[in-house]
């Protein structure tokens, strides 16, 4: 019996492990199924002007919106008070008002509710034990950057209330990156704890997945800046730029370096340039994964990968030449945020699942 019992325990801690595992992995998906909404609604703030609309910073009060016609008019008293009322919507009654604040409160709200969507299961994992030893300072590292998350936006918002008509560019680009961060770490942290039917790829297949992960996450940066100088309204044409492959006027500000952040025509070329590398880099990586590794799970998430980016440039192409209405500005976001899920699921697949605690135990 103790021979029998002494086989069926690693059996039975693996299970257990597997079970947990599944767990946690449902919830970080439900996370990224949030974190994807907080990004497009943010997105539509930002399309629709609305993100100036509330101009005080209420992380407990603010949950609740205005609930009558004195509160409605004394938040929109606080809205007039703002450069980018006076000198862009002057005469806006409270009913149009309204429709920008409803963006805005919900950007905050779905905010607020990823947070708790991630700390309480989060907290109940870990008092659980559901959680394994070396999961806890990637979870509780993602736990803090959201947290840093919610000073960066009230930080952007800010430069918007003074002096400015919107937000700064440089602020929405870091706001939006450091979002994507976080969708990138909780997918590497969901897809590692997946089951995988083959082992891992060689080192130089796992390097180029993590490239693309790189610049899939620069080339959102890069499109950040573009939203905030609103680059994405001039220049609508494609292949050619203001007729030109490489249009004048590139480096009229000075110093230099200000014309990457703060001129529209050069911030809109160097994301050109930036998606030009993004597809070489994939269609290459499609290519060397089916020479090494034909016929593997690798090569064909490989193939996907490069089929993502074709759809992302043909709808960022689109939304350009249509000089970006809503619905495809939003659509080139949220696409933009799939390529950047499934560069990292891919990248984690290359270097294969996280070895089981008992595993671990039973090796060492």
């Amino acid at each position: 019996m103790s021979s029998i019992s002494s086989t069926a325990e690693p059996l039975v801690a693996r299970h257990r492990d597997l079970h947990n595992r599944a767990l946690v992995r449902g919830w970080l998906y439900l996370v990224l199924l949030v974190l994807f909404a907080l990004v497009l609604v943010g997105g539509a703030t930002r399309l629709t002007n609305s993100g100036l609309s509330i101009t005080e910073w209420k992380p407990i009060h603010g949950v609740i919106p205005p609930l009558n016609d004195a509160e409605w008019q004394e938040e929109f008293a606080r809205y007039q008070q703002i450069p980018q009322y006076s000198e862009i919507n002057k005469g806006m009654d409270v009913h149009a008002f309204k429709s920008i604040f409803w963006w805005e409160w919900a950007h905050r709200i779905l905010a607020r509710g990823v947070g708790f969507v991630f700390a309480l299961p989060l907290l109940f994992f870990w008092a659980t034990r559901r959680i394994e030893r070396g999961l806890t300072p990637k979870l509780v590292g993602i736990l803090a950057l959201g947290g840093l998350q919610g000073a960066v936006g009230w930080w952007m918002v800010a430069s918007g209330l003074v002096d400015r008509v919107d937000v700064s560019q440089y602020r929405l680009a870091t706001h939006l990156t450091i979002a994507a961060l976080i969708f990138t770490a909780t997918m590497v942290v969901a897809r590692g704890l997946a089951r995988y039917s083959e082992p891992p790829a060689d080192d130089a297949t796992q390097r180029m997945a993590g490239v693309l992960v790189l610049l899939a996450l620069v080339q959102i940066y890069l499109g950040g800046l573009v939203a905030g100088l609103d680059a994405g309204l001039s220049y609508n044409t494609w292949p050619l730029m203001d007729g030109r492959i490489i249009p004048g006027d590139l480096l009229i500000l000075d110093p230099a370096w200000r014309n990457f952040f703060e001129n529209p025509k050069t911030v809109q070329f160097v994301h050109r340039i930036g998606a030009y590398t993004v597809f070489v880099v994939a269609a290459w990586h499609m290519i060397a994964t089916h020479r090494r590794l034909p016929g593997t799970t690798h090569a064909r998430r490989a193939t996907l990968m490069f089929l993502l980016v074709l759809a992302q440039a043909a709808i960022g192409i689109s939304t350009l030449l249509m000089q970006a209405p809503l619905h495809l500005a939003l659509t080139h976001q949220g696409f933009a945020l799939v390529l950047l899920g499934f560069a990292a699921a891919h990248w984690r697949g290359t270097k294969g699942a996280y070895p089981l605690p008992n595993d671990i135990a039973v090796r060492s």
